[in-house]
């Protein structure tokens, strides 16, 4: 199944919104880390964004799936960015 990169922008005016829906947000991921939906996520360390590698079946999939984040439910993602990887060598390649 593709990889898609998923690429979240975050501004200053949310960070207050961000620290209150992070449980949900996280609890969310957390769901699809399990079911092997999600390969891995984590924030910018400068706070500006995230980046979520997910498994899905093309990149129309992914952007369904993420309609759903509690970050996006509340509108706290300035800008997303889903763009489909190719993997070639590393953790994510194919064996």
């Amino acid at each position: 199944m593709p990889v898609i990169a998923v690429e979240y922008t975050y501004t200053a005016a949310t960070v207050a919104a961000r620290d209150e829906v992070r449980p949900d947000h996280r609890a969310w991921l957390s769901g699809l880390v399990a079911e092997g939906t999600v390969l891995s996520t984590g924030p910018y360390a400068d706070g500006s964004g995230a980046l979520i590698l997910v498994s899905a079946a093309d990149e129309d999939a992914a952007r369904t799936l993420f309609r759903t984040d509690p970050f996006a439910r509340a509108d706290l993602i300035e800008s997303a960015r889903f763009t489909e990887w190719t993997p070639v060598m590393g953790a994510f390649a194919a064996s």
